[in-house]
């Protein structure tokens, strides 16, 4: 199987694990509050509980380092999506969705961390680390058709519990194309100690980096749909906005993936610093407020993520697996902090406005972090030249 073929089908598995698998809740928020299955506090909790169960499957990969626990993982977690994607259609009500959405977390999470490591590792071996960067626009092409799907619901007037089928169907058609064609594990290599002193300090900064960035862009995402709802009360142009959110990330992960080599901090500052923008941008309301915040959320988003993963190889060039797997527990602790956010916010203001400030403050927060972080030898300073 060649590697081009492999890499395809690892953005695929993320296109379905992760937009629809781990995404999909946000196109369906507006309609089950509609329906009354869920108020915008619930929803925030059974996002927050998606969230716990992507933070606990990506520490349980942390410890996969056998072919045997890698495969199980990356095939469990991806029939998991399908299989409780297809159960949602029979969910009702606060409990069901929650422990559902909690179950495709830990699945989402699984495949995630083992995508990243297989494909990473495939695309360095093979000299094609450009190729294997496009690996992260998967799921933004997956949340571009959770939403396009979501729009065409709309129109035909489908409720949350039929487009939970739809879903589910499309997960599989996917996950059966793509079995065949997926990385394999590899025999775990003995971890080479890194000499540099610096590294594991600098990858426990970048996963606090990562939890601020997790926090700050989980409220869009989460929300996005529901915001745009209310805008457009309930019109058809409300369901636009996700999908655009996720164009607009495949879009910024080509972007960055066609940088010349090196300047990843510079890059994933910009990244950050244009996603508290975005989340700023949404509290002017209107169509503008939340278009603005599609773009400047949107854009960067898989782009911080495929920075983030490309700095901690440069950190830690061995030990690529427990990284991602570090990295997307720091990750998923602060999504789920997000939605305990929101729901505190919506509580006591009965609004985001208060949640969607914090959240633009830990971006520029993060942005800060990583601008501080003394530049290691995997990244020297731009403006000396190595001689000799």
């Amino acid at each position: 199987m060649s590697p081009f073929v492999q890499l395809l089908a690892s953005a695929v598995a993320l296109m379905m694990a992760m937009g629809i698998g781990r995404f999909a809740l946000t196109p369906q928020l507006p309609r089950l509050i509609a329906e009354g299955q869920l108020d915008l506090s619930a929803g925030g909790l059974v996002a927050a509980a998606n969230y716990l169960g992507y933070f606990l499957g990506a520490v349980d990969g942390m410890f996969a380092r056998q072919p045997a626990q890698v495969r199980l993982r990356l095939y469990g977690g991806l029939w998991l999506c399908v299989l409780l994607t297809l159960a949602s259609w029979a969910a009702e009500g606060f409990y069901s969705h929650l422990l559902l959405r909690f179950g495709t977390g830990v699945a989402s999470a699984w495949v995630l961390v083992m995508i990243t490591s297989l494909s990473q590792q495939l695309a360095n071996a093979q000299g094609r680390q450009r190729l294997g960067a496009l690996v992260f626009a998967g799921p933004g092409a997956g949340i571009a058709l959770t939403g396009l799907l979501a729009l065409v619901a709309h129109l035909l007037g489908l409720g949350s519990a039929a487009l939970w089928l739809v879903y589910g169907v499309a997960a599989l058609v996917m996950l059966l194309a793509i079995l065949p064609c997926l990385p394999r594990a590899l025999e775990a290599a003995p971890v080479v100690l890194n000499n540099n002193a610096g590294a594991g300090g600098g990858i426990g900064r970048l996963g606090l980096v990562y939890a601020l960035y997790g926090i700050g862009y989980i409220l869009p995402a989460t929300f996005l749909s529901q915001m745009a709802s209310q805008q457009f009360h309930g019109e058809w142009q409300a369901d636009l906005f996700w999908p655009a959110f996720g164009l607009a990330a495949a879009l910024g992960v080509v972007i960055v993936s066609l940088r010349r080599p090196g300047r990843t901090s510079t890059w994933l500052v910009a990244t950050l610093w244009l996603q508290g923008l975005g989340v700023l941008a949404c509290l002017l309301g209107g169509g503008i407020g939340l278009g603005l915040g599609v773009l400047l959320c949107g854009g960067p988003f898989l782009a911080c993520m495929q920075l983030v993963m490309q700095r901690s190889r440069e950190l830690a060039p061995h030990a690529t697996q427990r990284n991602a797997g570090l990295l997307t527990a720091c990750f998923a602790l602060g999504q789920l902090s997000g939605p305990l956010l929101a729901t505190l916010s919506s509580h006591f203001s009965g609004g985001l406005q208060p949640a969607l400030v914090l959240a633009a403050l830990g971006m520029g927060l993060a942005g800060i972090l990583v601008l501080t972080t003394s530049l290691s030898p995997a990244e020297p300073c731009p403006g000396l030249r190595q001689t000799g």
